[in-house]
């Protein structure tokens, strides 16, 4: 599994913190949705209750592209070639820092096991998730910002969730309102604190000279 962490205070990747917050708090906010439903469904990839025992989908290609896409400048959602069979990895991550320091999202798709989060529902196979920044810590460990729509992904994602839908009767995800879900979608993915992010946004620490294990599209 690739490394993952939260952001901390004095992050500095490219494009800033603070763009990456904006970009995705108007993309949130001009999502289109007759229901709450819709609108939390663009963008996550839910359990049907607090329980985590099902998902309401698993179609982590189809969001990611739409969000992808919402979350790009001009130029559009960056696809690079497959990250496990690509000639020279370094070269691949050199075309994907290129496109996310010009606003591009990046579509990432590997093993399910590699890029997805701990406590992930989603165990094999592949998944895919949306990088948003490049950046280095104070060490010089490069990293890339990611979204990844999974609520179930970490533990934190999933304590967050139930925050979010327990109560009595507990609400369920499509019972939530217009209004209700724009809180939701907000939480989940800026957080409550300005200068972060909710669970699902992470930082990724990608071995770039390294291609992705290959993806079992079997087992």
């Amino acid at each position: 599994m690739i490394e993952q962490a939260y952001v901390q205070a004095g992050d500095k990747p490219t494009p800033a913190l603070k763009d990456i917050r904006d970009r995705i708090a108007k993309a949130v906010d001009a999502t289109e949705g007759s229901t709450g439903l819709d609108r939390l469904t663009c963008w996550l990839q839910m359990p049907v209750d607090s329980a985590f025992g099902k998902m309401m989908d698993s179609n982590c290609q189809g969001r990611a592209k739409k969000v992808g896409a919402l979350l790009s400048g001009k130029d559009g959602l960056f696809t690079p070639s497959d990250l496990g069979s690509v000639m020279s990895a370094s070269a691949a991550w050199t075309g994907i820092d290129t496109a996310l320091k010009s606003e591009r999202a990046v579509y990432v798709n590997g093993p399910a096991e590699h890029v997805g989060g701990a406590k992930s529902k989603f165990t094999s196979g592949f998944h895919v998730i949306v990088f948003l920044a490049v950046g280095k810590d104070t060490d010089d460990r490069v990293y890339y910002l990611g979204l990844d729509p999974d609520v179930s992904a970490t533990t934190e994602s999933r304590e967050a969730w139930k925050a979010l839908v327990m109560g009595e009767p507990e609400t369920k995800p499509e019972e939530f309102t217009a209004a209700k879900s724009l809180g939701v979608l907000k939480s989940m993915i800026l957080g409550d604190e300005e200068g972060g992010f909710g669970p699902l946004v992470r930082k990724y620490y990608v071995d770039t000279t390294a291609k992705f294990p290959k993806i079992n599209r079997f087992g």
